[in-house]
Formats: C-alpha cells, structure tokens, sequence
C-alpha cells in the first residue's frame, strides 16, 4: 500500500463522516469518537444508501484508531464510496485528487582512475646446499606387525563393547518409558456425562461450560457443543464440576468415582430471566410491550457491557436505558445480538454481558 492511498482514505473518512452527519446527530462529530449505539445507526444509514455493510471489528480497525496505517479492503472502499456520494473508489479518488511533490535527487559518482603501482621482478637465487640425510634405521618387521596386530584387536574389542553397551542402555530406557505410559494408562477411566432440560426433558441445544475443579490445582474448562455429551478422562477417584450456561442455573456437582457409573445424564434447570430477557432483546414484535419487559426484568443500576471483536477496543459499557434503546432499534443487527452471560440478585438482573456477531456482507 503506497502512501498516497492511505491519504485517500483518510479523505474517504472524512467525506463519510461529513454524509452521516447530514441527518444524524451523534454524541460526537468525529467518526472516530463514535461507539456502541452511533456505530449501530451508522450500520443501519450504510445498508440503506449503499446496500452494503461494514462489522464492528471494521469499523474499530480503520475508524478508531487505525495506528498501522492500513486501509479497508477494495469492496468496502467501493461501498464507503457509494455511500458519501461517488460511483466507487476509483471514482472517488479520481475527483479527489491529491498533489503529490517527488523530488528526485541524482548522485554522480565519480571514481578515479586506480594508479597502478609498479611491480619489482625480483631475482631469486635458489643455493643448492648439500642436505645431509640421516642412515634408516633398520627395525624387525615382524615384531612390528606383531604390537599393530594387538592394538587393533583391543581398539576394536573396546568398541564393540561399547556398541553394545549403548545399544543394551537405550532398549532398556526404551522399555522403561513404555512400561510407564501403559502403566499410567490402565488406571485411567472414561465417563461420559448427557446434560438434558429439566424441565422439558430434552437435550441442551446451546453451548455449555464445563469447569473441572482439582484440589491444588487451577480449574480446567472444557467447552461442550449443543446437542453433545462430555467426555472425561480421569484416574483420581473423584470428581467435582461446575456446569454453567447463559440460559441455565449453574449446577456443581461432586461424584465419588469409586463405583460410579461411566454413562450418567445430568438435568440442568432453565435460568428463566436470562431466557426472557433473550427473548425480549432479540424480538422485533410488539416493542412497546418489550420496553416494559425489560424494564421490569433489568435493575436500574445494572451493569452492561457490549464485547467488541477487536484488538484494541475490547468491551464497552452503557446504561440500562441505553441498552434498552439499542434492542429496540428495528435494525438488522439486532438479528446477530448474542447474550454472553447474565447475572440475577433479588429478582432483578443486574449484570449482562452480549456482543453482536459479525456480518459483514459484501454489495
């Protein structure tokens, strides 16, 4: 990416921002101060002017704090394009166009000619001087023979003993390593737990969390699909797990695997306020009636927090109103609203924590 389209789309930003702020009226005019419900209605403005979308992971990337300096891919140009007014991003970079002042500089390099150094023949002399050589000295080959003989049947004795030496040492360690791994293994047992709705005896058709508790130890979570069982592996002769979910009441529960049984299914009871207020946040019907129902199930000094999917603006909070306002908003994003978790406190629901997914589309 040169530079040149990043100051395109630094000008994209600003004549997008200046299109929204044509009929809106944001908590802030500055594109990059927007969040959680402006960036909504922002979402709702796109899709009707340009029949397109832009996530919130987008959004936060290149809107907020775009630090490394990157730009959007070509299909959300063109829909940022459409959006403020122009036929694409080629078009919009074409009637924007932006000076640009290359100066180029010319080194000339001038080398000089090498001077080449003399070179001096020297004369050698060689003087032959006579080499006075010692007499040889005359030993007995066979006594000779005879030492190599045995030094090369010790040097190979040595070696053939260490060969095996080494060779019987890693068999062993070899044997050893398997003995422990089956060893271990055959105290290990598999239990398999089916979790079903207590009150409609049928199974859990959204995800659950199953979290291991070990004594000393830090706790294990394993994540459980819809519709599946959880399988256990274990040797120790106990075990305690606590099993929650956003739509059902936390369950601990403690068994002595002594003679327990492999297959065991476990009810889970409704969490009933965390239904309704599922229903009531994900419904498009009847918004009057749901503003009331969610006035009466959500405390006033409850605590919101909205998960963003992105590297830098990780969550976000708001008030109850403010919350109320956003599921109320007939917008298709309130098709992708996920309530992560939920907690109650006499009668009255006092915490939620929910992300709404992306669904970034193309035009």
């Amino acid at each position: 990416m040169s530079d040149t389209e990043y100051i395109h789309f630094q000008s994209l930003k600003k004549a997008v921002q200046d299109k929204y702020l044509e009929t809106h009226s944001p908590a802030f005019d500055e594109i990059s101060k927007w969040k959680g419900i402006d960036i909504i209605y922002f979402q709702e403005d796109l899709r009707q002017k340009a029949k397109g979308n832009i996530s919130e992971k987008t959004f936060y990337t290149y809107f907020k704090n775009n630090s490394q300096e990157k730009i959007p891919r070509i299909d959300m140009l063109n829909i940022l394009a459409v959006y403020s007014g122009f036929n694409s991003w080629s078009d919009f970079k074409k009637k924007n166009p932006i000076a640009e002042t290359v100066e180029e500089t010319t080194n000339v390099v001038v080398s000089e000619p090498a001077i080449e150094e003399p070179i001096q023949k020297v004369t050698v002399e060689k003087i032959q001087n006579p080499i006075t050589e010692k007499p040889p000295v005359s030993i007995d080959n066979q006594a000779f023979d005879e030492i190599n003989q045995n030094i090369n049947f010790k040097s190979q004795k040595q070696n053939f003993l260490k060969r095996y030496l080494w060779l019987g040492i890693s068999a062993f360690l070899f044997a050893t390593v398997l003995i422990l791994i089956f060893y271990d293994n055959l105290f290990y047992k598999k239990y398999t737990y089916a979790f079903t709705d207590a009150d409609r005896n049928s199974s859990i058709k959204g995800e659950l969390d199953v979290k291991i508790i070990r004594e000393n130890e830090s706790p294990i979570l394993f994540k459980v699909k819809p519709n599946s069982p959880f399988v256990y592996e274990t040797k120790s002769k106990s075990l305690k797990m606590i099993i929650s979910s956003p739509f059902y009441k936390s369950e601990e529960i403690t068994r002595d695997l002594t003679n327990a049984p492999e297959t065991e299914n476990i009810e889970l009871k409704p969490n009933e306020y965390a239904v309704q207020l599922y229903y009531y946040s994900k419904s498009i019907k009847d918004f009057k009636k749901k503003t009331q129902q969610l006035n009466r199930l959500i405390s006033d000094n409850a605590l919101i927090y909205q998960v963003v999917d992105s590297d830098i603006y990780g969550i976000e909070t708001m008030d109850k109103q403010k919350y109320i306002s956003l599921v109320t908003l007939p917008t298709t994003s309130l098709e992708n609203l996920e309530v992560i978790d939920s907690q109650m406190k006499n009668g009255k629901i006092v915490m939620i924590k929910f992300k709404i997914t992306d669904d970034e589309k193309t035009k």
